[in-house]
């Protein structure tokens, strides 16, 4: 286990870096975005490319929500305004799939420790036993700072509609102990579109989400900079 801790570690920082390199050192004709996901819809405006009028496109967006991270402290999306998320759903006493799911995440959040830009979030299914208590002693393994990685707990109705409405993932509990919930490492940009769906115990997708991480920093140091 500690040597494909080693491994995967060792692809998502010395891979990603040279795609990272090419998306901003050599032009923006090598530039290209990720792809967005969910129902979108045609709007009535338009805008110019080419001096041609181009119908602008609604995008799904993550809608607001109110939830408690492991510190108690209230959280919405307005908290985590203009940051790249990597969001997934756990619960603590998962006996398989979460451990590994998190592990995963730990190291990605260790990586990105000083980039501002990018936070981590995983919220719980269960949060009639995952209160924040729980949760802020299940975050101490990990030693990563809540500052870059934040457990939600709240309500069951708004976590289960969040999951199938805002993230677009499976989440219901069957009975105790028994919850229905996708294991997906999942994008978001910061005007909260999704951008990407990851399996997060495989190897190759956590290397693959790393990798477009930085084609997600990539495209908004662009905006910041005006390049069209």
């Amino acid at each position: 286990m500690r040597i494909k801790k080693i491994v995967i570690l060792v692809l998502i920082l010395a891979v990603p870096g040279f795609l990272y390199y090419l998306l901003t050192a050599k032009g923006k004709n090598r530039y290209k975005p990720l792809a967005i996901y969910g129902p979108k819809v045609v709007a009535k405006t338009f805008h110019k490319y080419h001096g041609k009028a181009i119908p602008d496109t609604i995008y799904h967006q993550v809608a607001d929500f109110e939830l408690t991270d492991q510190d108690g402290k209230k959280v919405n999306m307005a908290s985590y305004t203009g940051k790249i998320l990597v969001v997934n759903f756990f619960f603590t006493h998962c006996p398989t799939v979460c451990t590994q799911m998190n592990s995963n995440v730990s190291i990605l959040a260790e990586s990105y420790t000083r980039n501002k830009m990018v936070k981590f979030v995983s919220i719980t299914v269960d949060p009639e036993r995952d209160t924040a208590p729980v949760l802020k002693k299940y975050a101490e393994q990990y030693k990563v700072s809540p500052n870059k990685w934040s457990f939600l707990t709240g309500d069951t109705s708004v976590v289960y509609n969040l999951a199938r409405k805002g993230f677009l993932v499976n989440a219901l509990k069957l009975g105790k102990d028994d919850f229905i919930y996708s294991d997906k490492l999942i994008l978001i940009d910061p005007v909260r579109r999704i951008r990407g769906y990851y399996e997060s115990t495989e190897s190759r997708d956590i290397t693959k989400l790393n990798e477009e991480i930085k084609v997600q920093i990539a495209e908004e140091l662009r905006k910041i900079k005006g390049v069209e």
